[in-house]
């Protein structure tokens, strides 16, 4: 039987067409989260007055008297773009008249050591294009900025919400910056800012289209206050920041691929009633120790966020348990990638026995924070 010539060098050539290689890279989106999929935190958080990590996993809320807002994970989004939920804002209490330094902005905070490519700082620094779906009951101008908190540098561009509670696409690309490279550390580097009040601190200068010091006069020139009326809501999903000067198809990731990018900066290890924190043992007599192992290496070795009170956990031994307030010793040599974990208040267990650790109220919470 004769056999057939082989090309290997079309064979090897023409694996997959190079059009579908240039539009299939891996990780191209800087924002992690960008499709609002995961909420380790909880799904809804009213009464926000303040700054802080609130629902949606990597998204921040950066404010000072701007109203009192409800966050939540939404299952609002634009039809047919494969998206699922989306991150809203509700206005629940109003500021019509903003002081100066009045703020709000919801932003994402990346490590430089994730940014080296866009070769900031150099004189081939790669321009930078973000795009998102929004809608809102405001219409008018928004801002989006990105700020090199390592350098002091601030670029911003803004986008016009026109249809009252609609879904729009928006594009916006940024030059890359020839000044000031970002730090190659596991640090914060750059702020993706989405501004949706500012007092007159903010807005009474010229707005820094370019590449600047930053200048707080300069940074949301035009934006509107969106905490003016209760019936203002913000939608938020399909947040893509990627190198170039075009925007491409958001890239969805697996879900397990997309949590476990989060997990590197928050991880809930158990919450609710009965479920299993760790096994361990008591170091002394009323002494309880117990060693984690978490589950994705996390930036920087975490702080625990826990639920203190009173019978909030449970250690069983051989023939009894501690109903016990809390891990009142805190977080043990913890590292990026395990820590351990002490009690004394309400454990009355015998040097060396063996326990079971376990939630014991529908408000536990262990969980462990290395958010930038």
């Amino acid at each position: 039987m004769a056999l057939s010539k082989v090309d290997l060098a079309n064979q090897v050539e023409n694996q997959l067409p190079q059009s579908l290689v240039a539009d299939n890279v891996n990780f191209r989106n800087i924002v992690i989260n960008g499709d609002m999929s995961i909420a380790q935190r909880s799904t809804s958080v009213s009464s926000i007055t303040g700054s802080g990590y609130n629902t949606v996993d990597r998204f921040r809320t950066n404010m000072g008297t701007a109203g009192t807002w409800t966050q939540s994970q939404s299952t609002d989004v634009p039809t047919g773009q494969g998206f699922a939920t989306s991150f809203k804002m509700d206005c629940t209490t109003a500021n019509g008249s903003l002081s100066a330094g009045s703020f709000l902005i919801i932003d994402q905070r990346v490590e430089g050591q994730n940014l080296q490519y866009l070769k900031k700082g150099t004189s081939s620094a790669e321009s930078t294009t973000i795009s998102f779906w929004v809608k809102s009951a405001k219409t008018g101008t928004y801002i989006v900025a990105l700020n090199d908190l390592d350098n002091s540098r601030y670029i911003a561009n803004s986008y016009t919400i026109s249809s009252a509670n609609t879904w729009e696409k928006k594009t916006i690309t940024y030059a890359g910056d020839t000044t000031g490279a970002f730090d190659n550390d596991n640090a914060s580097s750059l702020k993706v800012q989405f501004w949706l009040a500012a007092g007159t601190t903010y807005t009474s200068g010229t707005l820094a289209t370019s590449w600047e010091s930053a200048t707080n006069a300069n940074q949301a020139v035009g934006q509107v206050n969106l905490a003016d009326s209760t019936s203002n809501e913000w939608y938020i999903t399909g947040v893509q920041l990627e190198a170039g000067t075009t925007a491409s198809d958001f890239e969805f990731l697996p879900y397990d691929v997309n949590k476990n990018r989060c997990l590197r900066y928050y991880y809930v290890h158990a919450e609710g009633s009965s479920k299993e924190i760790a096994c361990g043992f008591y170091y002394n007599n009323g002494y309880l120790t117990c060693h984690l192992q978490f589950p994705q290496e996390m930036r920087t070795a975490p702080s625990l966020v826990k639920t203190s009170g009173t019978n909030y956990y449970k250690a069983w031994r051989a023939n009894s348990s501690d109903d016990f307030d809390n891990f009142n010793n805190g977080i043990q040599s913890p590292t990026t990638t395990s820590c351990g974990m002490d009690g004394t208040t309400g454990v009355s267990g015998t040097q060396g026995e063996g326990n079971r650790i376990i939630t014991n109220n529908a408000s536990s919470l262990i969980a462990f924070s290395s958010e930038l």
